[in-house]
C-alpha cells in the first residue's frame, strides 16, 4: 500500500509555503520603511484556507480578452495595508505594525513545522509498527 503524502500531511505543507511567502512580503515592507510612496502589503491566510478547503472550483483566464486577476500568491491576493497614520511622503509602512505581523507569522511558521513534524513522526511510528 503506497503512502499518499498529500493525504497524510493535509494542508500543512501549503500553510508552511504560504507562511514563508508572507514572511518575504513582510520583510520587504520593513526593508522599505523609508522608501517614499512605498505601500505596505500583506497576504490573507483565511482566503487561502477557504480556497484550499473549497470544492476545487478555480477561476482561470482562458481567453486573452479576459481581465487579468490581481497579483496572487497561493490563491490569495496581495493586498495593501491601510495605515492608521499616513506618512507625508506617501509611505504606508508602520514599522511597529510590520514587526508585530512578522513576529506573528514567524510563530505560525514554527507551528506549521511542528505540525508537519508530528505527522511525520506518526507515519514513522506506523511504519515501524509501534
Amino acid at each position: 500500500m503506497a503512502i499518499n503524502f498529500d493525504t497524510a500531511l493535509g494542508i500543512e505543507p501549503k500553510a508552511l509555503a504560504f507562511r514563508e511567502k508572507r514572511g518575504e512580503i513582510l520583510a520587504a515592507n520593513l526593508a522599505n520603511a523609508d522608501t517614499p510612496n512605498f505601500k505596505a502589503r500583506d497576504l490573507d491566510f483565511k482566503s487561502v484556507l477557504k480556497q484550499s478547503l473549497a470544492s476545487g472550483v478555480s477561476m482561470e483566464r482562458t481567453h486573452a480578452g479576459h481581465i487579468t486577476p490581481q497579483q496572487q500568491v497561493f490563491g490569495a491576493n496581495v493586498m495593501y495595508r491601510n495605515p492608521s497614520q499616513v506618512s507625508l511622503d506617501g509611505n504606508t509602512v508602520e514599522a511597529h505594525v510590520e514587526q508585530a505581523k512578522y513576529a506573528e507569522n514567524a510563530v505560525q511558521y514554527q507551528a506549521s513545522l511542528q505540525f508537519i513534524n508530528g505527522k511525520f513522526s506518526g507515519l514513522m511510528a506506523a511504519l515501524r509498527g509501534q
